[in-house]
């Protein structure tokens, strides 16, 4: 595996395990059932379950072999929790502690992420065939 490949599950990994572990500090948790939007059910369990999967997602990713399933599970939960970086970037009146341009930096780090799940994981190549299976 390259270099970039390696800082590339670095970020992941860091992003996802601490970000995750922060889903359930009370200080931190706070701060995520805030972000939820309002039309979302379950705040707090949205919280409590995206965080078990960060965590989940981020020891799968450095397990080769769980590399590319853990991927795609990072990538999915990545997409779902979008709408609350949207809701933050729409209504930064509720979020005085961030300014403007942060809110804004968190979509773009939001699509860098994504593509660096899909490159540093694997998630664009095709699957090995099952041993024994012939075409």
């Amino acid at each position: 595996m390259s270099l970039g490949k390696r800082l590339g599950l670095a970020w992941v990994f860091a992003w996802f395990f601490f970000g995750g572990i922060g889903h359930f500090v009370p200080v931190t948790h706070a701060f995520f059932v805030s972000i939820v939007p309002p039309y979302l059910p379950a705040h707090e369990a949205a919280v409590y379950v995206s965080g078990f999967f960060e965590i989940l997602g981020g020891i799968g990713i450095l397990l080769p072999q769980w590399r590319r399933a853990a991927g795609i599970g990072l990538f999915l939960l990545t997409l779902a929790v979008t709408p609350a970086n949207v809701w933050m970037w729409q209504h930064p009146d509720l979020y005085p502690q961030m300014p403007p341009w942060a809110l804004s930096l968190r979509l773009f780090i939001q699509v860098a992420l994504l593509a660096n799940i899909w490159w540093c994981t694997g998630i664009s190549r095709p699957l090995p065939e099952p041993a024994g299976v012939r075409t």
